[in-house]
């Protein structure tokens, strides 16, 4: 099985190398949009993808490699997926937006996934210096430290990040605060770290759910989609909630328009 610090360490060591001397200081040229006006592709990223991708497959022969960027080239890819090989699941500026205007709400985002299924999961924030990770079965982990969801409570007591084509007006009249990060990875974090019960999404891209969902069920939440499907590392289309207990997932659930 994988070792968690060593693929901890790979990945920190490609977001020193070329993430971090990257931020607040991209160049002319460095940065271009794919298919909408928010969604941007940076040097930072591709040459993250392309380190990420050599190490981790290095790291365990005979697997390969699903990335963001790999994949927005070639959708084909994504049939990896569901596979017999070991695939490594990759988001390397998971927040790309927050990245190319200075906010710094961004993060790697690692899985590691076989036959459908998510084996481990690395969320690594590095300018916050920290990973959250996790192995199927195992817990959940932040330097050092058991990671817990935090304590389910009233939804007009919540705080969740919530992200849909619609507005969602019941959901956001219940709770107590929204917190949208503008990044799938710390909206994970927010759940890990208990400064949020819930997060929703309708965009469900493997590379930004994978790892942030193994790590949040091992940290004891709750996670579905609205009609009552499990989450899997594959393309899907519907809702997704993640929550800090399946009584807060049903009461957001409830409201869900």
């Amino acid at each position: 099985m994988i070792d968690l610090e060593q693929v901890s360490k790979i990945i920190r060591t490609v977001a020193e190398a070329v993430i971090l001397p990257r931020f607040r200081n991209l160049k002319e040229g460095e940065v271009r949009t794919k298919t909408s006006a928010r969604d941007f592709v940076t040097i930072a990223d591709l040459e993250a993808e392309k380190m990420l991708t050599e190490a981790l497959t290095a790291l365990l022969p005979g697997s390969c490699v699903v990335g963001e960027e790999g994949v927005a080239t070639d959708r084909s890819q994504l049939d990896l997926l569901q596979g017999e090989a070991p695939v490594w699941v990759i988001d390397p500026v998971d927040g790309t937006a927050n990245f190319t205007e200075g906010n710094p709400s961004f993060a790697v985002m690692v899985a590691l996934v076989k036959g459908a299924e998510t084996l481990a999961g690395w969320i690594h924030d590095p300018l916050g210096n920290r990973t959250a990770m996790a192995r199927k079965g195992e817990g959940a982990w932040m330097e050092g430290k058991r990671l817990t969801v935090a304590a389910p409570c009233p939804i007009n007591e919540m705080t969740g990040a919530f992200y849909s084509k619609s507005k969602q007006p019941r959901l956001t009249q219940a709770v107590a605060r929204r917190r949208c990060t503008g990044c799938a990875a710390f909206d994970y974090l927010g759940l890990l770290d208990g400064s949020s019960h819930f997060v929703l999404f309708s965009r469900l891209m493997p590379w930004d759910h994978a790892p942030g969902v193994l790590i949040h069920a091992e940290a004891g939440g709750y996670s579905a989609l609205t009609d009552g499907r499990a989450y899997a590392p594959v393309f899907m289309e519907g809702v997704f909630i993640a929550a800090n207990s399946r009584e807060s997932w049903e009461a957001v659930q409830a409201l869900v328009d």
